[in-house]
């Protein structure tokens, strides 16, 4: 993310500038069509671009294969802005295993947590929908203030037992990563 670029808007994919919808409410739509099961893969584009770019005239000059490409860069330049990880090679020049980290976040089961965290910071969510973008969404959930209940959470996944510590407040540090727990057949919040 950089402060002096404008937000996206727009992609240009082989010479055809497309128009692009980021919205944070839209990119979400998207990822709830990756996740659906009886959807075929190319369905899952046809939809996703509909849903991104929505212009059907342009959409239906191309190829399946270049609907594909679109998606890929789309997705890669535009929604996928995870930080890229260090990754260490060995001698050889393989690179080194790396930890697992647990997941700490669900955009769809903390939902909740989440609108009320950015509600906490003046941002109604529901009100937001179709203007604030991916990017900002992104910036500000990764940013959220300490004492918001997403950062809470987040805490409470994360939370390893150390010395010194009583066992009350472990077994209630416990009791807390059950409750919020992301696992399947856990409860989560």
């Amino acid at each position: 993310m950089r402060l002096n670029d404008p937000l996206v808007t727009d992609i240009e994919f082989e010479g055809v500038t497309y128009p692009l919808d980021l919205a944070f409410d839209n990119v979400l739509d998207v990822f709830d069509v990756i996740k659906d099961k009886e959807l075929l893969p190319f369905e899952k584009v046809e939809i996703i671009l509909d849903l991104m770019i929505g212009d059907e005239e342009l959409l239906e000059k191309l190829s399946l294969e270049e609907k594909l490409k679109l998606w890929s860069e789309i997705y890669t330049k535009h929604i996928d802005i995870s930080e890229t990880e260090f990754v260490e090679y060995d001698l050889l020049g393989e690179p080194l295993p790396t930890e697992e980290s647990d997941k700490c976040i669900d955009l769809e089961k903390d939902a909740k947590f989440i609108y009320a965290s950015f509600f906490c910071l003046g941002i109604n969510l529901f009100e937001q929908q179709g203007k604030l973008s991916w990017m900002e969404f992104q910036a500000i959930l990764q940013a959220l203030p300490e004492n918001s209940i997403m950062s809470k959470i987040i805490q409470i996944r994360q939370y390893e037992p150390s010395k010194g510590e009583s066992t009350e407040y472990k077994l209630q540090m416990e009791k807390l990563k059950r409750k919020y727990s992301l696992k399947a057949g856990e409860e989560d919040g």
